[in-house]
């Protein structure tokens, strides 16, 4: 990865632009975004790695008795948030955590992913991610509550007067251009109130962090305009969710290899491997594309659910959870994996993802078996969430990629959050169930 900042440059800017405070970043197990919050005299610090946190209070960090841990920034990844005021502005740097005795912790998020991207370097392999984002934007009452009723009635592409979450798209996609995001498209999405922004692909390591702070200006900025955003998969009944697609390429010695001209798809067999690959471990991992109990609620269904274990050409069936886009050329061959949505831990998503498909091209691993349209019985992505914990035990890759840690705290808690959902009774039941 090309070095983009040094330490001097990080002084030299923070100098120059009137930075007062710098928010030192990371995600919990779960890809919830945490931060220490520092002043401009404390910078030094921080760039020598000496900022300290208690992981026992951080969800999945409290594991071995380990507390004192260590944050490392990524120097490449300071920004100054553009949403903040303009006098003492407010920067920000992505860290690494480490250990006390300066050993990278082997179960935070980021670290997982990289060990992935690591062992694809070392065969070579440059890892590119194009992440499609979902949101829905609600307008806020005086209390700061959703307005769920006041949602408006605007469909896919649409550009209208109703479209009241047109003038909040274009201020999050101007912020993001100032965060150096290359910003691909942004418009409507199917469902009311539901918007979609996509950025050009980059690093996998880079796209992860991405998709971090793509969440945190989408909120920021639909505060800001009295609405609130939610990256729940569906917030709503008799709507189609939000999903957040991952675009996945390969590159080595400066050459896409998923790319064919001697396919009706542009795809290589490279390509169909890396596809039985991911195919194989789906259900395992969707306890970590698709964490939540309301997940589950998006994949229900029959139409425009990637809930099918298989891959479809060109769009043609929006069941199959891969799908081969529909774009010539070497630079563009990819493949768009649709099930994870937008609540996931972004690099526990983007390292099974990669992972899995490298193991399926070692291995020579054949797509055949799920090919849409050469005939039936395909396998679906689990029903609920008690049935993705089930898949996510029996996978003994999946949990060797994530390892025992994050294994073990996934189970645990997910487990939980299942039990404590099972006890509750709904309003749906009260109505179909109180006076029969």
């Amino acid at each position: 990865m090309n070095e983009r900042y040094t330490k001097d440059d990080i002084r030299k800017i923070v100098e120059e632009e009137g930075v007062e405070f710098i928010r030192l970043q990371f995600v919990d197990i779960f890809g919830a975004l945490k931060n220490i919050a520092i002043t401009r005299s404390n910078l030094e610090k921080a760039l020598d790695n000496s900022f300290e946190f208690d992981g026992t209070y951080v969800n999945g960090y409290d594991i071995d008795g380990i507390s004192d841990m260590i944050l490392y920034p990524d120097l490449n990844s300071f920004e100054i948030f553009p949403w903040r005021p303009m006098d003492g502005k407010v920067g920000r740097l992505i860290c690494d955590v480490y250990t006390t005795d300066g050993h990278p912790l082997s179960y935070a998020p980021r670290q997982i992913l990289w060990n992935v991207l690591q062992r694809a370097k070392d065969q070579g392999v440059l890892c590119n991610v194009g992440p499609e984002c979902e949101f829905f934007l609600f307008p806020m009452d005086d209390e700061g509550n959703p307005l769920f009723e006041n949602v408006e009635d605007m469909g896919y592409l649409d550009l209208g007067q109703s479209d009241v979450g047109e003038n909040v798209r274009r201020d999050m996609v101007l912020c993001l251009e100032d965060l150096n995001f290359d910003i691909e498209s942004s418009y409507h999405e199917k469902a009311p109130g539901q918007h979609e922004i996509d950025f050009k692909y980059r690093d996998a390591l880079r796209a992860a962090d991405d998709i971090v702070t793509l969440k945190l200006a989408v909120k920021a900025i639909s505060s800001r305009h009295g609405m609130i955003a939610s990256f729940m998969p569906k917030p709503m009944d008799g709507i189609i969710g939000s999903g957040m697609h991952v675009n996945v390429s390969l590159e080595k010695y400066g050459r896409n290899i998923f790319y064919s001209d001697d396919d009706d798809n542009s795809l290589s067999k490279t390509g169909y491997h890396f596809i039985a690959g991911v195919l194989d471990h789906l259900k395992g991992m969707s306890l970590i594309t698709n964490p939540s109990v309301n997940s589950y609620r998006r994949l229900a269904g029959k139409k425009y659910v990637p809930n099918t274990i298989a891959f479809s050409m060109n769009g043609s069936t929006k069941t199959t959870a891969i799908r081969i886009p529909h774009i010539k050329g070497q630079s563009h061959a990819r493949i768009e994996v649709k099930n994870p949505d937008p609540l996931c831990n972004p690099y526990l998503t983007i390292a099974l993802i990669l992972a899995a498909g490298m193991d399926g091209i070692e291995k020579k691993r054949s797509v055949d078996k799920y090919r849409y349209g050469q005939g039936d019985g395909f396998e679906r992505l689990p029903v609920n969430l008690g049935e993705a914990i089930s898949s996510f035990s029996e996978d003994s890759f999946v949990k060797e990629v994530l390892g025992k840690h994050i294994t073990d705290a996934f189970i645990e808690q997910k487990t939980k959050e299942w039990e404590e959902y099972l006890s509750k009774v709904s309003d749906w039941e009260i109505e179909k169930y109180l006076a029969v």
